[in-house]
């Protein structure tokens, strides 16, 4: 019986165990379910870079805020029941005029066809809004603002991040400033329940 050499045997469990763990990365590569396909299929391609599915949420998103928190602060700059409410207010309004004419350029360029009204949920905060008095108004218009742009503020960080679109990740940088300087003023009414915001609804 002849003997198996020890070095050659060394040399045969090495390649088998080299092979093995090759395997799955050139087999798997090429297939639809990677993370690379699934990115790309999802994506069109525009000469800014691809638009995700993502930033078509965004885009969309951030014409929907506009169309609601544009007429609050205008409510605001109107009932004026408080400096800070008015000073709100005002952000709310030439910010958001600012943004949508931003947003709405964008997608002009991208395709992405944009609502024209707010949607059910914030028709019902206007509805809250106008039909709130006194310091029911005020406290209601500082916390239902600040937790709607709390909700954007984080789709804006998710976006700016990972974006592949130059004219996504422009409106993101825009869309930032301008949410943060909201959140601000609205914080500054000192009505804001920052308990409630830390509960996850």
């Amino acid at each position: 019986m002849r003997h198996v050499n020890g070095t050659g045997l060394l040399i045969a469990v090495l390649v088998a165990t080299i092979g093995a763990l090759a395997f799955p990365v050139w087999s798997y590569a090429d297939r639809s379910s990677t993370p690379q396909a699934n990115l790309n299929s999802s994506s069109t391609p525009t000469p800014w870079g691809p638009l995700s599915a993502t930033d078509r949420e965004f885009v969309t998103k951030v014409r929907l805020a506009g169309l609601w928190e544009g007429p609050a602060g205008q409510q605001a700059q109107q009932r004026a029941p408080s400096a800070a409410i008015k000073a709100a207010g005002d952000h709310l309004v030439m910010g958001h005029a600012a943004l949508d004419q931003h947003d709405r350029d964008v997608a002009a360029k991208l395709g992405i066809e944009l609502p024209n009204q707010p949607n059910a949920q914030q028709q019902g905060w206007l509805r809250q809004l106008t039909a709130d008095t006194g310091t029911a108004y005020e406290r209601d218009f500082a916390n239902l603002l600040r937790a709607a742009h709390g909700k954007v503020f984080a789709l804006v960080a998710q976006v700016r991040a990972t974006t592949r679109n130059s004219l996504v990740r422009d409106l993101a940088n825009d869309a930032n400033r301008t949410v943060l300087d909201h959140m601000t003023m609205l914080e500054a009414t000192g009505l804001v329940d920052f308990d409630a915001l830390a509960t996850p609804s």
